[in-house]
């Protein structure tokens, strides 16, 4: 169920809106809806913010390149144990636990997405980066 909430902007606030939603390619409204949403989860979870890109919209650890569900996907591999997956990321116990928290709060999100990256090849890559080049790196003396 959603509710309408009525805010008072200023005229300058409304044209920034309008421009950031071209952006997003959605309406004014829906824009706004976003970015609440966004700043309500920001305030809810340490160490998570929400960042552009060319994927859309996506929740990144603070104080890093990260993205959540990149930190859930390699503390799965640490069967979830934050302290020994803190340990890989060189980063507190508290800022994995953060990302745990809000893939318990959101999985269907953090699946989803680490479901497109497990399904992306070199093939998908090269259409985002059409200048992309595939090469083999051979270690060691193979004689």
């Amino acid at each position: 169920m959603s509710s309408v909430v009525s805010m008072r902007l200023k005229e300058d606030q409304i044209a920034r809106l309008k421009r950031y939603a071209r952006t997003l390619g959605k309406t004014p409204g829906e824009t706004g809806a976003i970015l609440i949403e966004e700043k309500l989860r920001e305030a809810e979870f340490a160490f998570v913010e929400f960042r552009s890109t060319a994927a859309g919209r996506i929740a990144f650890m603070k104080g890093s390149r990260l993205p959540v569900w990149w930190v859930i996907h390699v503390a799965r591999s640490f069967d979830m144990d934050a302290g020994r997956a803190a340990e890989h990321f060189r980063k507190p116990s508290a800022w994995v636990q953060a990302a745990i928290l809000y893939e318990e709060a959101y999985p269907e999100e953090i699946d989803q997405d680490i479901d497109s990256y497990l399904a992306s090849d070199f093939r998908t890559l090269r259409r985002m980066l059409p200048h992309a080049q595939s090469f083999t790196v051979t270690l060691g003396d193979e004689s």
